[in-house]
């Protein structure tokens, strides 16, 4: 669901070449300095357009998380050439893509990794790159990315990547200006994306552009705002675009300040006025998201007090869902975990033959997952992707002879893959796409056998088991046949949109029928965060009176965005 195409319908800016742009001398070639700063320059205006770029989600559901998994994947690559001073392009383009490679989160940021790593393939050995060499990196990049998916897809960021240096081929014939060059990439790739709902079914019938692909124009596009003399970053954060930030300009002064999300229900004879309501979260904080209608608006802030956003929303009806989340101990719990690995001297576990490792968010998942034998846990899922660093550091935390990995999460599969294939430890990757898989995976895990055997049995295991997932719509939509409003309860069967409805039950009762649930066994319900106990308890009673001879089992899992995650098997 992260990492595919909006919640919001505003029409990206067009890449105009700006008035305030300043003519520049040409350039016809670029060294590791100029190579930095424009990494640097992508980076920077990738951290201001993330919301716009997680807004751009397939389907209506509260998790798109394509900038944000860009986003660190780009913040990586940058904390890598941070403190070098190399004016050799070549070594420069390999720790970008060292770094990228390490930090990449989710499908984009793993596919941006690959980009990165094609494109210092190409500059290897080079002091300098001039325009056939950045055309050559480009067609690399495009390459690479391509090789390193399984079945790749037209419609995506591959084919941006891919036109865009096909666009740059075609410029560099008349010009070998290395700023213009980069204009016709940032054109090109906006009109690539474009193009994007043309060529693959579910973006247009989602009225949507990829996602990953507008991202991969929002680097560009920094890169290119660098080189005209236009800002990339807002004034809170730096004095100047041109001048390359340290560490500490990187965040806010005094902190990056909390991110408050919520949804605001209206109450009775009192419509909400969703333009003033964005207008003042707007003039509140910074990467503001209002959408709704006049019976329930969904708000996403970041600012430097959340009381005041949370306090501005209960004025105007019943707040759900809250979520303040510290973003300064969420950058510096980042900045851990993507800091080259200190393997442990001394570890904290006992050794194991054979450990497994899942990926999980909320307590009572993690609860669940070590209850059934699971070694580490990993804590994330969705908008919160763990890193291949991050998959690393739990490989080393397992102290185990083999691990498996268990996603749990299609946008995570991938990048389990290229932890295993970097991990000295040999790794077994299961590919989970939901958390009900994974349960089921972990339960079959069996101690007394070899990792590749325990591998082969947990996936057979995960393929038996059929997800729902219930949650709230943040936008109104017609995907699969399914019509949906937002605010409106809607269900998804192995994620894809299934069934919508106005009540929590309801909805799940219309996902189980359309589950074929009557014709399996075993019914899990893990209700989230935005239930209470004595709220879940009625529902689950439901579903064991329209199942009587199935086992029926509620569990707390205290998962973000989703009101109940269903494993039926």
């Amino acid at each position: 669901m992260g990492d595919e195409g909006t919640q919001t319908q505003v029409e990206p800016k067009r890449p105009l070449d700006s008035p305030e742009a300043k003519p520049q001398r040409a350039r016809l070639t670029m060294d590791g300095r100029r190579l930095k700063e424009l990494v640097k320059a992508g980076y920077d205006w990738l951290r201001q357009q993330e919301e716009v770029v997680n807004g751009y989600n397939v389907y209506p559901v509260p998790d798109g998380d394509t900038g944000t998994n860009m986003m660190h994947t780009m913040r990586s690559a940058w904390e890598a050439i941070a403190g070098m001073n190399e004016s050799n392009v070549g070594l420069v383009a390999k720790a970008v893509s060292n770094g990228a490679l390490r930090g990449s989160r989710g499908n984009s940021g793993i596919i941006l990794s690959q980009l990165w790593r094609g494109f210092a393939r190409s500059l290897d050995r080079k002091e300098i790159c001039d325009a056939q060499d950045l055309v050559a990196a480009m067609h690399e990049a495009a390459k690479t990315a391509y090789a390193g998916v399984s079945t790749p897809v037209e419609g995506t960021i591959l084919t941006v990547a891919r036109e865009t240096a096909e666009a740059v081929e075609a410029a560099a014939r008349d010009t070998h200006d290395m700023r213009r060059l980069l204009e016709v990439a940032k054109n090109a790739s906006y009109e690539s994306v474009q193009r994007t709902p043309n060529l693959l079914k579910i973006l247009k019938e989602a009225g949507v552009i990829d996602s990953g692909g507008y991202g991969l124009f929002i680097i560009l596009e920094g890169m290119w705002r660098f080189v005209n003399g236009l800002p990339v970053e807002d004034a809170s954060r730096a004095t100047s675009s041109v001048r390359l930030s340290s560490d500490a300009d990187l965040q806010h002064e005094g902190g990056w300040g909390y991110d408050v999300q919520y949804l605001i229900y209206a109450r009775s004879g009192q419509p909400l006025d969703v333009a003033k309501i964005r207008a003042d979260i707007e003039a509140m904080g910074e990467c503001p998201l209002v959408m709704g209608d006049e019976s329930i608006v969904k708000v996403h802030v970041h600012v430097p007090d959340p009381g005041v956003a949370i306090s501005y929303g209960a004025r105007l009806g019943s707040l759900r869902d809250v979520v303040v989340e510290d973003m300064q101990a969420q950058s510096e719990a980042f900045t851990a975990h993507t800091a080259p690995p200190a393997r442990e001297t001394e570890a904290s576990l006992p050794v194991a033959e054979t450990a497994v490792i899942a990926v999980a968010s909320g307590d009572g998942l993690t609860r669940a997952f070590k209850e059934v034998g699971v070694r580490v846990v990993i804590e994330g899922g969705q908008t919160m992707n763990p890193s291949v660093e991050d998959f690393l550091n739990a490989i080393a935390k397992a102290n185990a002879r083999s691990v498996i990995l268990l996603p749990n999460n299609g946008n995570i599969v991938m990048t389990a893959q290229q932890a295993a294939a970097l991990s000295e430890t040999p790794a077994y990757v299961v590919a989970t796409r939901t958390l009900a898989q994974g349960i089921a995976a972990a339960i079959a895990f069996n101690p007394n056998v070899g990792a590749e055997e325990n591998a082969a049995a947990m996936g057979e295991a995960a393929r038996h088991v059929t997800t729902g997932e219930i949650t709230l719509s943040t936008r109104d939509a017609t995907i699969n046949g399914v019509s949906v409003r937002v605010g409106q309860v809607i269900g998804l069967i192995d994620d894809k949109l299934a069934v919508a409805d106005d009540g929590i039950a309801s909805t799940l009762l219309a996902l189980l029928e359309k589950a074929n649930a009557g014709q399996r066994e075993l019914i899990t319900l893990f209700y989230g965060n935005g239930l209470t106990e004595a709220e879940a308890a009625p529902i689950a009673e439901a579903v064991r009176q329209a199942y009587p001879s199935h086992q029926v089992e509620l569990i707390s899992g205290d998962q973000p965005h989703y009101y109940f995650i269903v494993g039926i098997e």
